[in-house]
C-alpha cells in the first residue's frame, strides 16, 4: 500500500510536471523501477500512466493548440503516431538486461536535452528549419518517444522554434499534443504485447490525470524556470545513481 502511495504521489507530480515543462518521466520511470517493476516494463507502464495526463492537458490547451496556424497538425499528428509506434515496438524487441544498460544513457541525453532547452535557447534560435526538415525532425523525435520519451518535451519545442514559431502557450499545446498522440500509439502495442504492470499503473493514471489538469490551469502561475531547474537537478541525480548502480 505504501508502494502504490508514492506512486501516486510521483504520478501526480509527474502529471503536473508534463504539463508546465516537461520531464514528468523523470519521476515515474525510477519510482517504478525502486518499486521493483523490471526495466521494460516500467517505461511501458510509466508511458501507460502518464497518457491520460497529457490527454487531459491536451484538451486543456485546445484554444492554444487552435492559435497555432502555421503548423500543419495533422500531418505532425500522423508522423507522433506512426513514429511513436515504431519507437514502442522497439523497446519491446530490447530485452530487460540491454534495456537496463542503457538506462543511464538514455537519462544522461534526455537531462542533457532538457537543460539546453532550460539554459540555452541561444543556441535553438541561432537555427532554421524548414518545412520538410522539421517534418523529418518530429518523426525521428517520435520513434525515440515511444522507445524512452525522456526529453520529448523540449525536443519538440526546439523542433516547433526552428519552425518559426514564437507563441510559447500554441507551441506548448502541440507539444502535449503531439506527445499524447506519440504515446497513443505506444500505449496500444504495449498493451497488446502485454508489457504493462496494471496493478502500479492504474493508479497512477488516475493520479497523473488530476496532475496534468492541474499542471494545466496553473502552468501560467507557476514559474517555469524553477521546475525546469527541479527536472534537471533530478534528471542529474537519476543519471548519477543508475550510473553508479551498474559500475
Amino acid at each position: 500500500m505504501l508502494s502504490l502511495v508514492v506512486l501516486m504521489l510521483a504520478a501526480f507530480a509527474s502529471g503536473a510536471l508534463n504539463a508546465i515543462a516537461g520531464g514528468g518521466a523523470f519521476i515515474t520511470f525510477p519510482a517504478l523501477l525502486f518499486a521493483g517493476v523490471p526495466p521494460v516494463a516500467a517505461n511501458a507502464s510509466s508511458t501507460v500512466a502518464l497518457f491520460p495526463g497529457q490527454a487531459v492537458s491536451s484538451w486543456a490547451y485546445r484554444r492554444e493548440i487552435a492559435a497555432g496556424g502555421q503548423v500543419n497538425v495533422p500531418v505532425f499528428a500522423v508522423l507522433s503516431l506512426v513514429g511513436g509506434l515504431i519507437g514502442a515496438l522497439l523497446l519491446l524487441l530490447t530485452p530487460n538486461a540491454v534495456f537496463a544498460g542503457f538506462v543511464p544513457w538514455l537519462l544522461l541525453f534526455a537531462t542533457a536535452v532538457f537543460a539546453v532547452g532550460a539554459y540555452a535557447p541561444w543556441i535553438v534560435s541561432r537555427l532554421r528549419l524548414g518545412g520538410r526538415s522539421v517534418l523529418v525532425v518530429q518523426f525521428v523525435i517520435s520513434i525515440y518517444g515511444g522507445y524512452f520519451g525522456g526529453g520529448i518535451g523540449f525536443l519538440m519545442l526546439a523542433a516547433l522554434t526552428l519552425f518559426g514559431l514564437r507563441d510559447i502557450h500554441a507551441m506548448n499545446g502541440l507539444r502535449l499534443l503531439l506527445a499524447m498522440l506519440m504515446n497513443a500509439a505506444a500505449v496500444g502495442a504495449f498493451i497488446v504485447a502485454g508489457a504493462v504492470s496494471w496493478r502500479e499503473t492504474t493508479v497512477m493514471a488516475v493520479a497523473a490525470m488530476a496532475g496534468g489538469y492541474a499542471g494545466a490551469r496553473g502552468a501560467k502561475r507557476v514559474d517555469p524556470k524553477s521546475l525546469k531547474t527541479l527536472v534537471v537537478l533530478i534528471g542529474t541525480a537519476l543519471t548519477l545513481y543508475f550510473f553508479a548502480k551498474g559500475a
